[in-house]
């Protein structure tokens, strides 16, 4: 029986690659963390053929970075917020670099 390739996947920062156990673990929080993220709807798990969450790590970078402002004391709404608010800056960011780059000199 021929095996799949999978090399691709070991790079691919969006492929859900983690049980609930496994990224709760991984990032220093629980299952109901997690779930609370995603009832948030700050991270929507993919879910495998049998229903489970699974999580990639793009969105276990972003479930960590929630979880430092839940430490620090932040409502997980607010750390929610602020995650969604940073991203925004950045890709923000991303457009103007790109736009001076496009432009030719004065």
């Amino acid at each position: 029986m021929p095996r799949p390739e999978t090399g691709h996947r070991f790079d691919d920062d969006d492929y859900p690659a983690y049980t609930v156990g496994a990224a709760a673990e991984m990032i220093g929080a629980t299952p109901a963390f997690l779930r609370a993220l995603g009832q948030a709807k700050l991270i929507e798990p993919l879910r495998s053929e049998g229903g489970h969450r699974r999580y990639s790590r793009y969105q276990l970078k972003i479930a960590s970075r929630a979880r430092e402002l839940v430490d620090e004391g932040t409502p997980i709404e607010s750390a929610c917020r602020i995650i969604i608010l940073e991203d925004q800056l950045e890709e923000a960011l991303r457009i103007n670099e790109q736009q001076r780059a496009a432009e030719p000199p004065s």
